[in-house]
């Protein structure tokens, strides 16, 4: 949800508004977490300068470590990466205070240095209760991010977070290598993965390419899976510097990153709220029962009540909920397939329900167009531009899916424009 802070970000001492760097939005979730947004698990975490930098940067190495020697070093007080490269050798490098940058936390722990706890996003689920089972794949450290204190607040991302002792551990099975400059490197299991979008995030937006993001802020191709032991080829000419609308993938749940900028280009969940009324206001009917629809208020977004519209995602007819065409021998459930009153297209039928997450959204037109096989709708770009997106699911595949609630999308185009019928008087 808009906090008033964050309709106007500010960036003067006079009013205490801390500078904004951003915010990350975990991909699924329709404005909050199903059981709402509880102290660092939430579903969008806005990352503001803090009062003191906390950012580190590499200093002193030490090469060809006992194990015995590598752990005295990491239990000093700072932050260290340990690279094991055999049991009798590991090479730590120790990290210094970097008071240019402020570090923030990605990772499923709930200990203190994260500072936004993520689990797996299960597509499509309403409460906690469907993703308790879920064997996490999201990493307890997963990765960091680094933002520059002064303007332009450049923010970097880099695998792997430091631990309650201030180390990340890369073990004898971790992908790792020394770079050409002599300076060590590595992959976590399962891996970061960014994906920077063409043209930014606008209306005129492209899909980029996904890349592996290294310990050290490496870019690379994708490995074969997402835990092979062979790293991708180093891309040279891309960085791993976050734009707006670049896609953090943690496997097992996708963050957008919109920046400060970005999001003061957004609409606000105030403009939704106007669209939906002007919807609401335009009286749609249904052309089978002749009852008026509306869209529920956006707090209530599980249960459809008595008004609420349904749409045929074949043909995009709207219609209120009726029995019609319902074939006696057909179980009865939501999203099966019906057949339209109005033109005769087979194909799921089910409830509409807005988008409310309003970083998703690439512009502010009115929310005309529905993702298949969920019914959330948005603007037409909108639509447009996640059907496109390829995310990463489980280790090795890819498949678009609706930002509002993570099911894979469905139909020809993954999304259809819906035909509403106004009041016949």
């Amino acid at each position: 949800m808009y906090s008033p802070e964050q309709e106007n970000i500010s960036t003067t001492s006079s009013t205490k508004v801390p500078v904004k760097y951003g915010e990350l939005i975990v991909l699924g979730y329709n404005g909050s977490l199903p059981n709402g947004d509880r102290g660092r698990r939430k579903s969008r975490f806005a990352l503001c300068k803090r009062p003191k930098s906390n950012g580190v940067k590499p200093s002193t190495v030490h090469i060809a470590c006992s194990p015995q020697a590598a752990k005295a070093i990491s239990n000093r007080d700072q932050h260290s990466i340990s690279y094991t490269l055999s049991r009798a050798q590991t090479v730590v490098v120790e990290y210094t205070q970097d008071s240019n940058t402020d570090m923030f936390q990605i990772g499923r722990s709930t200990e203190s240095p994260i500072d936004f706890v993520v689990t797996d996003t299960v597509a499509g689920s309403q409460s906690n209760a469907d993703t308790q089972s879920v064997q996490s794949t999201i990493s307890r450290f997963a990765c960091r991010i680094m933002c520059q204190r002064t303007p332009p607040h450049a923010a970097r991302i880099y695998a792997a977070g430091f631990d309650s002792s201030k180390n990340i551990f890369l073990g004898e099975k971790a992908a790792k290598w020394k770079t050409p400059d002599g300076q060590m490197d590595g992959l976590t299991t399962n891996g970061v993965l960014v994906m920077h979008p063409r043209s930014g995030f606008t209306q005129d937006s492209k899909p980029g390419v996904w890349r592996e993001i290294s310990v050290c802020g490496g870019v690379f191709t994708l490995r074969e899976t997402r835990s092979a032991q062979q790293r991708g080829k180093l891309v040279e000419a891309e960085s791993q510097e976050l734009v707006d609308g670049s896609l953090v993938d943690l496997c097992g749940a996708t963050l957008l990153w919109r920046t400060a900028e970005g999001l003061s280009r957004t609409p606000t969940l105030k403009h939704l709220e106007a669209l939906r009324q002007e919807i609401n206001a335009a009286r749609p009917q249904c052309p089978v029962g002749f009852n008026t629809l509306a869209f529920p208020s956006m707090r209530r977004k599980d249960t459809p009540d008595e008004k609420q519209p349904w749409a045929y995602l074949r043909c995009g007819h709207v219609h209120g909920y009726h029995d019609w065409g319902n074939r006696r021998e057909e179980p009865q459930r939501e999203g099966r397939q019906r057949e339209c009153p109005m033109c005769r297209a087979r194909g799921p039928y089910v409830p509409l329900w807005l988008g409310c997450e309003a970083g998703f959204y690439v512009d502010a037109a009115p929310p005309t167009h529905a993702f298949g096989p969920c019914g959330h709708v948005c603007s037409e770009k909108t639509a447009a531009f996640w059907s496109q997106i390829p995310l990463p699911h489980g280790t090795h595949t890819f498949h678009a899916a609706c930002p509002f609630c993570a099911q894979q999308l469905s139909g020809e185009q993954g999304f259809v424009r819906l035909i509403f019928q106004g009041p016949l008087d």
